[in-house]
């Protein structure tokens, strides 16, 4: 109830922010961003602070290089041991899930850092915790699926390494839902919203001058946010015994996310500017509390 209290408040004050943008004739001021950053960070029961150019903390990336070099950990670590393992499972099945469907467009030069950063920036702070929650290695498998989009290879090749990722991805799945018990679907909301909370952060990225002009950071957040759906719809069963109405409002939040990400490969304008999906996920915030 503790963290629960932190939640309503953080969000309650952010949803205030944000509520004044949306209702205007425009974004919100520059003054207005650093207020939010760390109210939202308060979903987590931790405050992360936020830099003064008015850029998150979490889940940034170097995208100079094939891949970064572990922006997208920030903050991360700051979360209970449990949560933050679920995260970064969600980061890295939203990388993997944009990057397919941009194998499935051919292509290929898109998806590879979506493969690539899996296996060198998230797959470290996780394979040390896979025990815990009866997981086999899979560095193995990202590596091979890795190599497979570089080479422009479908198929099997690329299939069967899939295949042997999402093997993981389930006993991961097994794993802590054992671990948790009944908290099972409280708990993946909550990890479904801080992937969320990842995706306005590379969004924010991606658009300088009013232009996306980081392709890969939108990518990153389109992945995420369709990887919380996912997420979302996994427990939707036991979320609609909860609460039939808050579930209802979450699917409609999360499909009007989802347009602001009309297509994998981004368009030159973006639907909204970063002030305007922070409003939209600081509501979005707000109904999930009511399904954790």
């Amino acid at each position: 109830m503790k963290t629960k209290q932190k939640i309503w408040l953080g969000v309650g004050t952010f949803v205030m922010v944000g509520a004044g943008a949306v209702g205007g004739s425009g974004p919100l001021p520059a003054d207005a961003l650093p207020r939010i950053g760390p109210l939202a960070s308060l979903v987590s029961g931790t405050a992360i602070p936020r830099p003064p150019s008015g850029a998150f903390v979490l889940a940034q990336h170097d995208h100079g290089k094939e891949a970064g070099e572990g922006g997208e950990q920030k903050g991360i670590e700051n979360l209970p041991p449990d949560l933050a393992f679920a995260v970064r499972m969600a980061l890295v099945r939203g990388h993997l899930l944009v990057g397919d469907q941009l194998v499935k467009q051919r292509e290929w030069n898109g998806a590879v850092p979506h493969f690539l950063h899996p296996a060198e920036e998230l797959y470290p702070d996780i394979k040390d915790h896979l025990a815990e929650y009866n997981v086999p290695p899979f560095d193995v498998a990202l590596t091979a699926l890795a190599a497979a989009v570089k080479a422009r290879k479908g198929g099997e090749a690329y299939t069967g390494a899939r295949k042997r990722v999402e093997q993981a991805f389930a006993a991961a799945d097994s794993g802590m839902q054992e671990k948790r018990g009944d908290d099972w679907p409280s708990f993946v909301t909550e990890a479904a919203v801080e992937a969320i909370k990842a995706a306005t952060e590379e969004y924010g990225e991606a658009i300088v001058g009013g232009r996306i002009v980081k392709p890969v950071e939108y990518q990153d957040a389109r992945g995420f946010i369709w990887e919380a759906d996912r997420m979302i719809e996994s427990v939707s069963g036991s979320l609609q015994k909860k609460d039939p109405a808050a579930l209802k409002e979450l699917r409609a939040r999360l499909a009007d996310l989802k347009k602001v990400f009309p297509t994998a490969v981004p368009p030159r304008t973006p639907v909204k500017d970063q002030a305007a999906l922070l409003a939209m996920v600081s509501r979005l915030e707000l109904t999930a509390v009511k399904l954790m």
